[in-house]
């Protein structure tokens, strides 16, 4: 039996009810729901493969928490991110808008924000369902991970902070969770600045030699300036290539409680267990409710930091462990909405930001996910392993449980879903490109709201599906694809992901097609000759992008390189800069 609890509405949201009502107006979602205005939690994962979770076909990681979610709830097996890395993903994912609308995107190799010191992050003019639902009265947070941005200006603006984004509390890492961290093998930025600085200091001493050895055989003439000046700034390359991993732990690996570094440098034998505390803490203290609480989890992304509780558990090594202590987590939080009496007023939901990543290989060892029959992975705009995600939403009594849906929805989805559900007012002054998906939840509606789905890779679109539902045909076109290397392989082995543009992508012309409600492998591409409606196809599908393409404006991107590098003005420190240290977590270690 599901808790009533009235439905509490501001006055704007009354006023529109009213007149609605007076006017012979559909009844809002909020009326004629039982259980209305519920809890939302939301529990994204980071880097997770679709095929790493046992609902969705492992048979080999237990992930027995997630998979209960989708026993009692309905999963979805097309659940499309709006892009295939961290930073545009979730952008997508707050804003119910394509990243490249709100700018969160970029033209050149820059794909997710670097530092946390970058001045690019999500613009403040963008509308987070956050902040929406904090002005219907809904308690809001984020406890984990943001790689938003955080300020403008100064250290001390938080201008993209989540707090700025609708957000009433924050605890967690402003940036990601990254190998450079704890100084892992598998490195982001470290090892690529490390050789720049070592390549520079080296060609300014070869030439202090070269300018020490022309004067000492009289080939050159003139003061000693630049011998001097050669030899200091190789020095000082070399000992900021020495200096560059410190740095970066010290810049990027912290936490935070709203906008107070509490832990810097992080302390990852303990952060699990704050993380949890935290969530504990909110979800007692908003038990009156409603709340909205997004659980942005570190896991699994590398390096893999995983508590000794479940190190060497797995049949998957570090990634498997790390993978099976997030379902734990996520088991413990489920525990907490039983205890409190919470469970069947509050709507669940889980996913990934992304597919896993292929790229994240070390000698033999796989770090990365595993995504099932699906091609490709993360960083990849097109293709299916990058983009489809786990979907699982549950609230007992509202929703079927075990329910499966097969069609096209995307992460975009969960904005204008849980705006409506808290009795918010979807913006009508922007695109917004994700879609209510109650109807399809409850089993009113029988199809997706989405036709058309665009893929890009930075600003660039790769991809389009189609779903034709007069055929049940789910069609994609691929315009761009990464080149894998070596031949044959599967992903961009040798580097971090593959790129979006340039030599390393091919362009076709005629595009690939797929139909993937017969191929979801893309492992076949359709011809002219094997499929009478090629034509029609790319026709439609080609409308259908000129549509959207004339819907966008110019924006600034705040993932280009000149707001996306590194400014001292801007680093977050809880002591002096450069002394950036501080352990305000309890036990001192």
């Amino acid at each position: 039996m599901l808790h009533r609890e009235p439905c509490r509405l501001s006055f704007r949201s009354w006023l529109a009810v009213t007149v609605g009502v007076l006017l012979g107006w559909k009844p809002s979602a909020c009326s004629d729901l039982p259980g209305s205005r519920p809890n939302i939690l939301l529990l994204m994962a980071d880097d997770l493969g679709i095929g790493d979770v046992g609902c969705y076909g492992n048979n080999t990681i237990r992930t027995p928490n997630i998979d209960r979610l989708a026993k009692d709830g309905v999963m979805l097996t097309q659940h499309i991110a709006a892009a295939s890395v961290c930073t545009p993903s979730r952008a997508a994912f707050l804003t119910g808008r394509y990243p490249v609308r709100s700018g969160m995107v970029s033209s050149n190799g820059y794909r997710v924000l670097q530092w946390t010191a970058a001045s690019g992050g999500l613009p403040t003019n963008e509308t987070t369902f956050a902040k929406i639902l904090k002005d219907t009265g809904y308690a809001t947070g984020l406890i984990g991970k943001w790689h938003l941005g955080l300020n403008c200006r100064s250290s001390k603006d938080h201008c993209h902070h989540p707090l700025n984004h609708g957000f009433d509390h924050f605890y967690g890492m402003p940036f990601s969770m990254m190998g450079d961290c704890v100084h892992w093998e598998l490195s982001e930025k470290r090892v690529g600045l490390e050789n720049k600085l070592n390549f520079c200091s080296q060609i300014m001493a070869i030439a202090a030699l070269t300018f020490t050895t022309g004067k000492l055989i009289h080939l050159m003439t003139g003061s000693w300036a630049l011998v001097i000046w050669s030899t200091v700034a190789a020095i000082l390359l070399s000992v900021s290539s020495y200096f560059t991993g410190a740095l970066i732990v010290h810049a990027d690996c912290f936490l935070m409680r709203n906008h107070t570094i509490t832990e810097q440098p992080m302390h990852f034998h303990r952060t699990t267990s704050l993380i949890l505390k935290e969530i504990s803490s909110f979800v007692k203290r908003n038990k009156q409710g409603p709340f909205l609480l997004f659980v942005s989890f570190l896991q699994v992304h590398t390096p893999l930091i995983t508590t000794e509780k479940f190190a060497g558990r797995s049949l998957h090594g570090p990634y498997g462990d790390n993978t099976e202590e997030m379902d734990w987590m996520v088991g413990q939080i489920l525990d907490t909405l039983d205890v409190e009496g919470l469970t069947n007023n509050t709507l669940v939901y889980f996913t990934s930001d992304h597919g896993g990543s292929l790229e994240a290989q070390l000698g033999n060892n796989q770090y990365g996910g595993w995504n099932g029959i699906y091609k490709g992975g993360k960083g990849m705009g097109g293709w299916e392993g990058g983009i489809r995600v786990p979907g699982i939403f549950r609230w007992p009594g509202v929703l079927p449980a075990g329910r499966v849906i097969h069609e096209p929805t995307s992460l975009m989805d969960v904005f204008p879903t849980v705006v409506q559900l808290g009795d918010g007012q979807v913006p009508q002054d922007r695109v917004i490109d994700g879609r209510d998906l109650l109807p399809l939840l409850r089993g009113t509606a029988q199809h997706s709201d989405h036709e058309f789905l665009l893929h890009y890779c930075g600003k660039f679109l790769h991809a389009a599906r189609w779903h034709q539902r007069d055929r049940g045909a789910v069609w994609k076109v691929h315009y761009v694809t990464p080149m894998f290397h070596p031949d044959g392989a599967g992903a961009c082995y040798g580097k971090a992901v593959c790129p979006c543009s340039g030599h390393g992508v091919s362009r076709h012309d005629p595009p690939l097609l797929f139909d993937l409600s017969r191929d979801p492998s893309e492992a076949h591409a359709l011809t002219p000759d094997t499929e009478p409606s090629f034509y029609q196809v790319m026709e439609r599908v080609g409308q259908a992008v000129e549509e959207h393409r004339r819907t966008l404006g110019p924006v600034p991107l705040q993932l280009d390189t000149l707001d996306n590098v590194w400014r001292p003005w801007l680093q977050p420190c809880c002591g002096p800069f450069p002394l950036c240290w501080c352990d305000q977590e309890g036990d001192g270690r």
